[in-house]
């Protein structure tokens, strides 16, 4: 019976192609997160941004300010790099909120 639920999930994930209009909105807001903040100094991106995830260095006591408020994961804690990752329902708002305020700590 376990079985049945999980995969009734996934019968629904790979109908009418869900799957992909998940992933292909994931990786959408990836690139608006990347693009909204390339070029801000301070940021150093270690990785081109092909799927949900964004790779950056980040300056020393950002990441701990930023979680505050969001949730994410370091990446390399030696370097400061960390990994921002978009999902299914991550909307334009949240990529604004966050760039919002990424660009207030990078002044």
């Amino acid at each position: 019976s376990k079985m049945r639920f999980i995969s009734a999930q996934l019968s629904a994930l790979l109908e009418g192609d869900l799957w992909h209009r998940n992933a292909f909105h994931a990786n959408k807001m990836a690139a608006l997160l990347r693009s909204s903040l390339e070029g801000l100094p301070g940021l150093t991106f270690t990785n081109p941004t092909q799927a949900n995830g964004v790779f950056v260095v980040l300056p020393p006591g950002m990441a701990d300010e930023l979680r505050k408020e969001f949730r994410f994961y370091d990446w390399n804690p030696a370097t400061g790099e960390v990994r921002w990752m978009c999902a299914w329902d991550t909307t334009v708002d949240d990529v604004e909120a966050f760039v919002a305020a990424v660009r207030a700590l990078a002044k």
